[in-house]
């Protein structure tokens, strides 16, 4: 439990600092020298409060609620989820294993596909904010410049392109240059894209099971039994045979260039 918080730790502090930008951005003193936060104290009736003060607030909780969701689309999370899908339906089990366990699977990958990213966020971010050596704008900046290495290096040329032409913006020059707003999108297409290609090549092996056990059948005028309770068995066999789980969490890991 205590390695499952470790790394942990530095995704929570994506949601942090996304959160303390919100502020920055308000104009708001994210650690003020004086006290508690201005912004978090709760107005009482009769006193007056600038209502740029609420909309720091309002803009505060809607970042650490949807920030979890942001930073799962940013990651790897969204790929191996769709492929483990895909693997299920091939399988022809719909609701076996069950969605936690996809769902967990799919976590557990993602953290050890994202660790050398989140490592650095935490020696460059974290670690720098907490100790007070840089402020909010610094570390989010630090944090921000691992996950968007780690996104250009999953986008596909022609997504990226086509998002760029889509923001009507000059082209950028370098990776920099290019805003979030665009290389977010284009990275997401890129994954799902990704994941279908995957979900293709596993479907594969099983349709050629079920072509075969179903003209088997057809030949011996069997064709009142239905195919999919006779190949389920031969599916299960052959992907116990290649130890189907450690090739596919090998070749999942790999395909996102470690």
């Amino acid at each position: 439990m205590r390695r499952l918080l470790l790394a942990l730790r530095p995704l929570a502090l994506a949601v942090a600092l996304l959160a303390v930008a919100a502020a920055v951005a308000h104009g708001a003193d994210p650690l003020p020298p004086g006290g508690a936060d201005p912004a978090l104290q709760v107005p009482l009736p009769g006193n007056s409060q600038d209502p740029g003060t609420n909309l720091s607030i309002l803009a505060l909780f809607t970042l650490i609620t949807l920030g979890p969701s942001l930073l799962i689309m940013m990651t790897g999370f969204t790929r191996i989820l769709i492929v483990l899908g895909f693997l299920r339906s091939a399988l022809g089990t719909p609701s076996i294993p069950p969605n936690q366990v996809l769902v967990g699977f799919a976590l557990f990958l993602t953290i050890f596909v994202m660790g050398p990213t989140f490592s650095t966020i935490n020696d460059e971010a974290l670690q720098p904010y907490l100790e007070k050596k840089v402020d909010a704008t610094t570390a989010i900046s630090n944090a921000e410049a691992p996950l968007r290495s780690f996104m250009l290096k999953q986008t596909g040329k022609s997504e990226l392109a086509m998002f760029v032409k889509l923001s009507r913006q000059e082209a950028p020059k370098t990776a920099d240059d290019l805003k979030l707003t665009t290389l977010i999108p284009a990275f997401m297409i890129s994954e799902v894209k990704t994941a279908f290609e995957i979900g293709f090549l596993i479907y594969l092996p099983f349709l050629i099971i079920d072509m075969v056990v179903a003209s088997t059948l057809m030949s011996m005028g069997m064709m009142m039994l239905p195919p999919a309770m006779i190949s389920l068995p031969f599916k299960l066999l052959l992907f116990v045979l290649v130890d189907g789980w450690s090739l596919l969490a090998q070749n999942l890991v790999a395909g996102f260039h470690l």
